[in-house]
């Protein structure tokens, strides 16, 4: 598809249902965390889904693209990926799904941060500067709180979801702002995963005992990250990056943490109160602010 200016109805519909899966998706990691050491899960996901990268590639009789200049570039989308689902699953160990779905998918603040140095045409303006302090406010107020009938407080897991937004904004900038920007999706994946998989496993036995009480629907959950996360939404986020600007497909980001924690709410009963619904209030109108395109004069 032709590279395009701005998000589209198909584009908008893309993104909103991306948002939703990515709100489930933090009940499931929660879920299989009850049966799989966090660090021990994330890797094994990362290790099946070389599988089926690799698989989808041969079905549609494509090759992973290595383009020369690109190998220190996949390294290092690979190294900040493992950080992201390190932070993302260690905190879903410690903390809620509502209190980590506001920290988390805070990842639009820091991209437009560090897109305002490393990328062109990504300034911040004083609209943007508005929402950055509104979503900064909402992330202080989220950490800061112990209680308030927020659930588990646990200040370790706030700061795992923080270092696992740092890392998410890491990768787009990584893919835009680096050589990886000439390859195609696919192989973008391909290297985060790759990479990935060898260092969470290594470092899986410094957390803990490998397995907890698994159980069936804990393998369900892996597969379902694995196949479904990790591979389709990931390629085809990255893919939408490739068509869509980045401050666009950005801005659909206010919809995860709400997504993130109605279904903490409606499917793990996670209490939610003022302590959540002021930060989640906060960080959502200030990713709105940040990514809402500017009135043109006249």
């Amino acid at each position: 598809m032709q590279r395009k200016d701005r998000v589209d109805a198909f584009g908008a519909v893309s993104l909103v249902m991306f948002s939703a899966l990515l709100g489930f998706n933090q009940v499931v990691i929660k879920v299989v965390n009850a049966g799989l050491q966090p660090v021990f899960f994330a890797g094994l996901r990362s290790l099946g889904a070389v599988i089926c990268i690799w698989l989808w590639l041969r079905i549609r009789g494509r090759r992973l693209d290595f383009a020369t200049g690109t190998i220190g570039a996949g390294v290092l989308i690979g190294v900040v990926f493992s950080v992201e689902f390190l932070g993302l699953f260690m905190a879903l160990d410690l903390t809620t799904v509502t209190r980590s779905s506001i920290i988390f998918y805070s990842m639009p603040v820091w991209l437009t941060l560090a897109g305002h140095f490393l990328l062109p045409d990504e300034r911040i303006t004083q609209q943007k500067s508005v929402g950055l302090v509104l979503a900064f406010a909402g992330v202080a107020w989220a950490i800061s709180d112990r209680g308030g009938g927020a659930g588990q407080a646990s200040l370790a897991g706030d700061l795992f979801a923080l270092v696992a937004a740092l890392g998410w904004a890491g990768i787009a900038l990584c893919a835009r702002a680096t050589p990886l920007i000439r390859v195609p999706p696919e192989t973008q994946l391909f290297w985060q995963v790759a990479v990935s998989a060898p260092i969470l496993l290594t470092l899986a036995p410094f957390f803990g005992p490998l397995l907890r009480d698994l159980q069936p629907v804990h393998l369900w959950g892996l597969a379902f990250q694995t196949v479904v996360i990790v591979t389709a939404a990931f390629i085809f986020w990255l893919w939408l990056l490739t068509v869509y600007p980045a401050g666009g497909v950005a801005s659909f980001s206010f919809l995860s943490p709400i997504f993130g924690v109605g279904f903490g709410w409606l499917i793990l009963d996670e209490p939610i109160g003022p302590a959540i619904l002021g930060p989640l209030a906060l960080v959502a109108t200030g990713i709105v602010l940040i990514n809402r395109r500017p009135r043109l004069p006249g």
